[in-house]
């Protein structure tokens, strides 16, 4: 058993960098994701401690789902929550309760995987992007859909710099009207 009080450590770039790839790559070739939150601004060279990642992918069927649990499975990943695909699906993510994986016999880094839940994660899906200042080849939400999400709905101070640094490294490139748009939905489909 895992010592609650244990001394959470934060992981070098390159290891999540590696880790979400490698996790990312399985993924695909099942169905479309997105990464979100936290680690799309550490992947643009933002300095702060975090030990997840954050994934949406597409609804899925049950059988579209076990396949890529068994892929995910084989690679060497474990389900903290359960080994058993039909119980992931039914009793988390189509209940809209996130599921966790780490490597075999490790507690981080973990990946935190959702469905996508209603229309707006629906568009980040449609325009996930590769984005080249990463350096990943991993899809991710657009940063106009990043900086909507940590400023309208997440509101952390954490995540307030995080919108902050996105902003400065693109400046000049991002669609601003396009942000407050992204704000305007985020208040009818989340804040209601």
């Amino acid at each position: 058993m895992l010592d609650i009080c244990m001394e959470r450590k934060v992981f070098d770039k390159n290891i999540l960098d590696k880790f979400t790839e490698e996790f990312a790559k399985i993924v695909e070739r099942h169905c479309k994701y997105i990464i979100v939150s936290g680690f799309v601004a550490i992947a643009h060279g933002r300095t702060r401690g975090t030990e997840d990642i954050d994934m949406i992918i597409e609804r899925i069927s049950k059988l579209t789902f076990t396949n890529l649990h068994l892929d995910l499975v084989k690679a060497g990943f474990e389900c903290m929550q359960s080994d058993n695909a039909e119980t992931l699906y039914e009793d988390y993510l189509t209940k809209n309760i996130s599921i966790r994986y780490v490597k075999n016999g490790q507690i981080l880094p973990e990946l935190e995987m959702k469905l996508a839940k209603d229309g707006l994660d629906e568009m980040q899906i449609k325009t996930r992007k590769k984005l080249p200042l990463t350096g990943l080849d991993v899809y991710f939400s657009s940063i106009e859909m990043n900086i909507a999400f940590k400023e309208e709905l997440l509101k952390s101070q954490k995540d307030m710099e995080d919108a902050k640094h996105l902003r400065i490294i693109y400046e000049g490139k991002i669609d601003k009207v396009l942000i407050e748009k992204i704000k305007e939905m985020i208040k009818e489909l989340r804040l209601r």
